[in-house]
């Protein structure tokens, strides 16, 4: 299946990754906040926050661009593979489906390849409501391994508006103002509630490493997506 996200050759990517991710991994922090476009749109973005992480299993929370449902999905195969090999992904008590179309998740695998990781547990968030999202941040709060949740800002908005809805969005998210969290534009509201939740309980506090829209990447200021990369 060919890949408009990211390229599909090994040396290609690796070099790619490389230059995206700066390799100044600390240990001290527990996850990140990434957008999942293609790489020459959101890459150096991600990669930012990416070389901040370092972590051998990782959590993957990503909103589902496919399929309507309610709930969380897990993957339901033992590996994921990209063109840099296999990763093994970790059993859970989740419903299984499989999850490999989701570009949320599989745009984020080679960079957490490419800093050492070894096992992860990818995850797709339907729809929930609040109280869902308390439940699942309570349930995962114990995992050994770090977070990494993915969301892309909002979507086809001149520069100026969009520059407004995504000051509010990231303000809310650094404020982890949950109760406000219909007004957050984002693809990945979903699992942004169940980091916000999170949050709470582990107090953790996200923090804005860059921010920038397709605009500023094209040249075209006319319909842009936003773009944002947090550590918590």
């Amino acid at each position: 299946m060919s890949n408009v996200w990211y390229p599909q050759n090994k040396e290609e990517l690796e070099s790619l990754l490389n230059k995206l991710i700066k390799g100044n991994q600390k240990n001290k922090i527990n996850g990140v906040i990434v957008p999942h476009a293609g790489y020459f749109y959101s890459g150096e973005i991600s990669g930012k926050a990416f070389s901040l992480l370092k972590a051998k299993k990782v959590m993957i929370l990503t909103p589902n661009h496919y399929s309507y449902f309610k709930g969380v999905l897990s993957h339901n195969k033992n590996y994921w593979q990209t063109p840099l090999g296999k990763i093994k992904i970790i059993k859970s008590n989740f419903n299984k489906a499989d999850l490999k179309q989701e570009h949320s998740i599989d745009n984020n695998i080679p960079f957490l390849q490419n800093i050492g990781v070894e096992e992860i547990l990818p995850l797709s968030v339907g729809e929930i409501s609040p109280s869902d999202a308390k439940e699942i941040a309570e349930k995962i709060k114990d995992f050994d391994g770090k977070f990494v949740v993915s969301t892309d800002l909002s979507h086809f908005n001149n520069e100026e508006k969009a520059n407004q809805l995504d000051k509010r969005t990231i303000e809310i998210i650094e404020k982890l103002d949950a109760e406000k969290f219909k007004e957050i534009d984002a693809c990945g509201i979903y699992p942004l509630m169940i980091l916000m939740q999170l949050c709470e309980i582990k107090k953790w506090k996200p923090k804005l490493i860059e921010y920038k829209t397709s605009g500023q990447i094209t040249g075209d200021f006319s319909s842009v997506v936003g773009y944002a990369s947090f550590i918590f």
